[in-house]
């Protein structure tokens, strides 16, 4: 047979190729994308024997319909070590820029320190197996194992390395002697990825734009004496701790009660911690809004909090959490404020003192889920089902704590407490467990604190597109721009993740005097009932207080038709060249990789 290709048609075809080849180097260059969100899970404890494999892998095939792409391990170990490409590398290395090879280079040794025993017990819980399934999606295995398996030996294997977890580690612990990944498959993915991480920028721009422009043409009153509201208020206060038991669900607890010594009752604030955390972790803003003359409450929750994380370590339980704490939280909260209620009759240190009625509530991740609840928000399975049926499709690595909802009973829960008058959610968790028409149903004031930075409940699908489907006529969205998931908290898990050119969190402080502020003058306005707080809580003070190094953004609402497009980025599968099969440009690929010589003469 005779290819009958016009000069015209052949160039096409190369330059399909040459794009091809790009694609390759595209997929290794932006793993940093994939690495981050692997890395996401074990920086925050999202995260049995094994045989040990015979070998390890020594090469990288990357196909794409009928070609192939194939790359030594020991060239990325070169890379990795003296940032020379060599053989196949080569190649990849001319389509890339130099930002992109820095990023690969830097990916593939980033070290994530975390014992071999606590990787394998995490892998054997349900969120573990949901992340090997996601790791697993884009490679292909031979007869002898399942990609699945061969993920889970190579997370624990690179785990045990003197030099700690690592890509090229894993990599190079693979049980098999070539990695085969599906590159059809993997762009998939990170075009997702890639877009998700394009829009959620734009909506970002969009927001600290708008609070440039409220900043200005809103200024703070000039009547109003511009309080300092990170400095402590005029209230001194003791700290009491007590402990609970609910014998009706069998759980035990102990909270803190930080109450101001003024013999007239006082509003309340709750605050409910995160995964993995506890009680501790907000003491310095339990003194500060106990300092305003709130009486705050900090109840443990032991069934998500560091000792079950420790336990699940030390292989004592096998999974993170129960899927009953999503229950058992919003009942910790209710309970105690019922417990506080009666000690307000009996006991000489709160007679008098409690305003249980007036109660604030504050929470962080999972202790922001807690918040949203209390406020009002139900529990929606149809959302969550679909949501976490399409995981792999996914770039929000906070599902995989609430697809553990799943295993719940279904029924219409009800855990909303009219006590509660106000809601901050710092960091929330809840877009699919929630959905829109359950956050439509909150009635009372909330704000929502988001960083640009948090990798584990992504900004966009977590936190500013629920806020835009709130219905309060006061409602409030504070961006931290280079904020991440833990910027406004003392304490976290210990698992560290070390890298060669390391990112520096901004100054905690800085968040932590951030949310000392706003909490204080939201908490005024609207669990007090002092409405001269009210301009404390608007863009111009925002700006006032704002800190180069970690810049503040404050809004009272997001253009909705803005976030329709940039939201739809992190749940889609995207379709390469316009639906043309990977056969296809299989086919064209290699024709044109036959004439390549020739035309690179020209």
């Amino acid at each position: 047979m005779t290819l009958g290709f016009s000069y015209g048609r052949a160039i096409f075809l190369f330059k399909a190729g040459r794009n091809l080849e790009m694609k390759v180097l595209n997929y290794i260059s932006k793993l940093s994308l994939y690495w981050k969100f692997v890395l996401a899970f074990f920086s925050v404890g999202l995260i049995p024997t094994f045989a040990a494999p015979v070998m390890g892998a020594e090469r990288i095939s990357l196909s794409y319909g009928s070609i192939e792409q194939s790359i030594p391990i020991h060239s990325l170990e070169t890379f990795v070590k003296t940032g020379e490409l060599e053989n196949d590398l080569v190649l990849c290395g001319s389509y890339a820029t130099s930002h992109q090879l820095r990023q690969l280079r830097q990916i593939l040794q980033t070290r994530v320190l975390l014992k071999p025993q606590k990787m394998s017990r995490f892998l054997d819980t349900p969120m573990g197996e949901q992340l090997v399934n996601l790791l697993a999606y884009p490679i292909e295995t031979d007869a002898r194992h399942s990609s699945n398996e061969a993920i889970r030996s190579a997370l624990i294997l690179a785990a045990a390395d003197p030099e700690g977890l690592t890509l090229l580690n894993v990599l190079r612990e693979f049980p098999s002697s070539q990695i085969e990944i599906d590159l059809g498959r993997s762009l998939e993915m990170i075009r997702v990825w890639q877009t998700a991480v394009n829009q959620s920028n734009q909506a970002i721009a969009q927001i600290e734009q708008q609070a440039i422009l409220e900043a200005t043409t809103a200024p703070l009153p000039n009547w109003l004496p511009v309080a300092d509201l990170r400095q402590p208020g005029r209230f001194k206060w003791k700290r009491r701790t007590i402990t609970l038991n609910d014998r009706a669900r069998d759980r035990r607890f102990q909270a803190d009660i930080y109450l101001p010594l003024a013999r007239k009752p006082h509003p309340a604030i709750a605050i409910s911690h995160g995964l993995g955390s506890s009680r501790a972790s907000f003491t310095y803003l339990a003194k500060h809004l106990a300092s305003y003359g709130f009486v705050v409450v900090v109840p443990e929750h032991p069934g998500s909090n560091g000792a079950r994380m420790r336990a699940l370590f030390e292989g004592r339980i096998n999974q993170v959490i129960a899927a009953r704490e999503f229950i058992d939280r919003p009942l910790d909260v209710k309970y105690l404020l019922d417990e506080l209620e009666r000690l307000s009759q009996t006991d000489s240190d709160f007679r008098g003192r409690l305003n249980l009625q007036q109660v604030g509530i504050i929470g962080q991740s999972f202790g922001a889920y807690t918040a949203l609840v209390l406020a009002g928000a139900k529990l929606r399975f149809e959302q969550l089902e679909r949501d976490c049926f399409s995981l792999q499709n996914s770039v929000n690595p906070s599902l995989l704590l609430q697809c553990r909802a799943l295993d719940l009973p279904r029924s219409n829960y009800d855990l909303a407490d009219a006590r509660v008058k106000a809601a901050i959610a710092i960091n929330p968790v809840g877009s699919s467990i929630f959905g829109q028409s359950s956050l439509r149903q909150i009635k009372i004031p909330v704000m929502t604190i988001a960083g640009t930075a948090d990798t584990l409940a992504p900004a966009l699908p977590e936190q500013i597109e629920p806020f835009s489907w709130l219905t309060s006529s006061n409602k409030y969205f504070v961006l931290l721009t280079g904020g991440t998931h833990y910027s406004t908290v003392t304490d976290q898990l210990s698992v560290k993740v070390n890298s060669p050119t390391p990112q520096v969190e901004p100054d905690r402080a800085i968040a932590q005097n951030y949310l000392m502020a706003l909490s204080t003058a939201f908490a005024q306005t609207y669990v007090a009932q002092q409405p001269g707080y009210n301009s404390y809580l608007s863009a111009a003070y925002a700006n006032k207080i704002r800190h180069d190094s970690l810049p503040l953004n404050l809004v009272r609402a997001i253009a909705t038709p803005q976030l329709v497009q940039a939201a739809n980025g992190f749940n889609l599968n995207y379709l390469l060249f316009g639906g043309i099969s990977a056969q296809t440009v299989g086919i064209i690929y290699l024709i044109a990789w036959r004439y390549r010589a020739k035309f690179r003469q020209r």
